[in-house]
């Protein structure tokens, strides 16, 4: 990998690790809520805001992490499948842990440390292996056609600017002609 690449790896993985603190926010701000107002069950108040969480990282991380052109269908369908696996593991284990005695907050932030790890490693090389920065590509490819298509538009306006004028020119000609034979 050259030094380039490291850079831009090392720095999409701090925007993630950015990203991934506002969804943190998210899932800490109403995990609170559903926990000390609402006094629901712990794996209840977890799962919904994680939830909340995973849609706002899901979204966000396409869009300015990766950088992707990929299909958003097939892209949040494999987000899905870790957290298919993620968190049935993680809610269980976490009530486990909760009933045993763990405070729940402390729960909550290993299980969110370890998210954002796992969640990292497979968002990268599984769901954007291939398509990591195609979205900036696709829009460059866009910009060009774009600018094709002005440069055609202005060579049909030079065209038919070009023809009247020439037609013009042959009016006054035909015109000035009719009037040196008078």
């Amino acid at each position: 990998m050259a030094i380039n690449e490291k850079y831009k790896e090392f720095f999409r993985a701090l925007k993630f690790l950015v990203i991934s603190i506002s969804a943190g926010v998210i899932q800490i701000g109403s995990f609170t809520l559903f926990n000390e107002v609402l006094k629901w069950n712990y794996w209840v108040g977890y799962l919904i805001s994680l939830l909340l969480s995973i849609i706002w990282n899901f979204t966000i991380n396409r869009k300015f992490t990766f950088k992707s052109a990929n299909n958003v269908k097939i892209a949040m369908l494999l987000v899905l499948a870790f957290y298919a696996v993620f968190t049935p593991v993680s809610t269980v284990l976490g009530d486990l842990a909760e009933n045993s005695g763990v405070n729940e907050y402390i729960v909550l932030a290993v299980t969110m440390v370890l998210n954002f790890v796992l969640e990292f490693l497979f968002t990268r090389y599984v769901v954007y292996r291939n398509s990591c920065d195609t979205a900036t590509k696709k829009e460059k490819k866009s910009d060009v056609a774009e600018v094709e298509e002005i440069n055609v538009d202005l060579t049909e306006v030079t065209v038919d600017a070009d023809e009247e004028i020439a037609s013009s020119d042959a009016e006054n000609l035909a015109q000035e002609t009719k009037e040196n034979l008078k």
